[in-house]
């Protein structure tokens, strides 16, 4: 009967006749024994399925051998937005064949993830971070660079020298295409439905659109914009979507900052009445399998996701190697896709 005690590196050295020493050396790649005789331990904690315990590779230098990933969004909403399934595949293909892992967790609040942060480093228990939704005052970057913990950042643009590196998409530029797209099809009233502004990528996009009436000529009071945050839900989705539509003045195109505000917003619009994209235009700064299946599908920005992970784990590999920070990289350039939400206005 088995009786589920742990392997221990005195069973290795009993399997491999060496001294416990020896193996201690041979494990954590110090110098002291040969190549063959660590070849044999190593063959030895193989043949018996030994996994080295935390702390004890933590007193030894080693590495913990795994990255981790927080996710600061309500639990319910994650299998409703793509967009952190693709990053986290991504994630994975940039761990292929390196052995390495990735410890997940989705954090209440913002106090719950510097505590996770807090928590892995002391426990040895990932090499660093891959850190999303970057604010413009963070005090997790803070946290980590006080700590000494490699990071990246996915991001919006390249960060300062000496800081944590970024793979970055630049919004602003994004934003900028989709209001170029829109004005050229003749819309000067356009509504935004956005995230959190206190996130960056959200803050850029907010400030790009409320800026859009001063680049039309000879512009009116009518030609105004306005920008609704929300939680990323549906619910919220809905909800901005409904008070723009019953507006005396409503907007002939609405810009979403994800897919599911996008959808969210088109079946509002449906149950009003009100025809897209005849009466309205509908982009969205997401792409999904979940717009290009409704009806109308919905203009987007595209994005290889999965391409944006695997740059990211990538450099963060690199930077757990690294003496310094490195320098940040640009992720996957963005398209717009055009599809049936869109038009030109009518006359």
């Amino acid at each position: 009967m088995a009786t589920g005690r742990r392997t221990t590196i005195a069973d290795i050295a009993a399997r491999a006749g060496v001294s416990i020493s020896a193996v201690s050396f041979a494990l954590n790649g110090r110098p002291g024994v040969s190549e063959a005789t660590r070849e044999r331990v190593r063959q030895a904690a193989r043949e018996l399925d030994w996994q080295p315990h935390t702390a004890a590779r933590a007193l030894g230098g080693a590495k913990a051998g795994s990255i981790g990933f927080v996710l600061n969004r309500p639990a319910r909403t994650l299998g409703t937005e793509s967009f952190f399934g693709d990053l986290i595949s991504g994630i994975q293909l940039g761990l292929t064949g390196t052995h390495i892992g990735m410890t997940l967790l989705v954090a209440r609040d913002a106090d719950e993830e510097l505590e996770t942060y807090r928590d892995w480093w002391r426990g040895h228990r990932v090499d660093g971070v891959i850190v999303i939704d970057p604010r413009r005052d963070d005090d997790r970057l803070r946290l980590l660079a006080q700590l000494g913990m490699p990071s990246v950042v996915v991001g919006s643009h390249p960060t300062p020298a000496g800081s944590a590196p970024s793979v970055w998409i630049d919004d602003s530029d994004a934003t900028d295409t989709v209001l170029r797209y829109l004005r050229a099809l003749g819309h000067r009233r356009i509504a935004h439905v956005s995230g959190p502004p206190e996130f960056e990528h959200t803050a850029l996009r907010i400030e790009r659109v409320r800026a859009f009436a001063g680049t039309l000529p000879d512009a009116t009071e009518d030609d105004r914009t306005e920008s609704i945050p929300t939680d990323y839900s549906a619910e919220a989705g809905s909800a901005a979507t409904r008070r723009l539509l019953s507006g005396a003045r409503r907007p002939t195109a609405i810009v979403f900052d994800n897919d599911v505000l996008a959808v969210a917003g088109l079946g509002v619009a449906s149950e009003m009445g009100v025809r897209v994209p005849q009466d309205v235009s509908i982009v969205s700064f997401d792409d999904s399998a979940m717009i290009r299946l409704v009806r109308p599908a919905i203009t987007s920005l595209t994005r290889d996701t999965v391409e944006l992970g695997q740059r990211a784990a990538v450099l963060l590999r690199e930077q757990i190697e690294a003496d310094a920070p490195l320098p940040s990289r640009p992720g996957p350039e963005l398209t717009l896709s055009v599809r049936e939400s869109t038009a030109r206005v009518a006359d």
